[in-house]
């Protein structure tokens, strides 16, 4: 959580050297007239105008991605299912960043929602059709132990999952907020190269002092 603060206060001096060097920054609070609450519409208005509009973006968003994990998990090639070839071939790449191929690939099926990559993690280890979820912590130890997992999984896992890109709604809010796919494409980038740079870094470090 610090190195996450850490890296937001350093990113954001760095863009305001370059990017946003010159840009006018502002900030200006209108205090509209108070007026007495009134809970019917605010109750109203929260639900409407926030948790439906919002619960309908992640549907949208997370419908399609559902219906892509079932059909890479269920359409094999040659005795492989599409997800494992995937999985096989950011595998590569993965080792730099001390993970491995299916770790990388749920991150990147994960976009729609971050609650779904550690089930999606489970689901290619356990050879699955669906997401899977283990409540015992002895029982999913011994599951990731089994596939591989070390001290610098666990530990890239977890700076990853800090640093990597946010999820496919609050980029749909970013774009809505800004109006601008330059910012909205520059809020997916820039947390996703901190990410493999702290994890490659990590990885460097770990196999210098094992």
């Amino acid at each position: 959580m610090i190195l996450g603060v850490l890296v937001t206060l350093l990113i954001s001096k760095i863009l305001s050297k370059t990017i946003l060097k010159g840009m006018p920054s502002s900030f200006v609070l209108e205090l509209p007239p108070y007026r007495k609450p009134e809970l019917g519409k605010i109750i109203v208005r929260s639900i409407f105008d926030r948790t439906l509009y919002v619960l309908g973006r992640a549907i949208k968003v997370a419908a399609p991605a559902g219906l892509v994990i079932w059909l890479m998990s269920n359409i094999g090639i040659q005795g492989q299912s599409v997800l494992s070839i995937v999985a096989n071939f950011f595998d590569p790449f993965a080792k730099l960043m001390g993970l491995d191929g299916y770790i990388l690939t749920a991150f990147i099926l994960g976009i729609p929602a971050n609650e779904i990559v550690f089930p999606i993690i489970l689901m290619c280890y356990l050879k699955s059709n669906v997401l899977m979820e283990i409540s015992d912590p002895f029982a999913l130890g011994e599951i990731l132990i089994q596939n591989g997992w070390t001290m610098l999984t666990a530990i890239n896992t977890m700076l990853f999952t800090i640093f990597h890109f946010p999820c496919a709604t609050t980029l749909l809010t970013i774009k809505k907020e800004t109006g601008s796919r330059k910012w909205t494409g520059l809020a997916f980038l820039i947390p996703t190269v901190c990410g493999i740079v702290v994890c490659m870094f990590s990885t460097l470090i770990y196999n210098l002092i094992i």
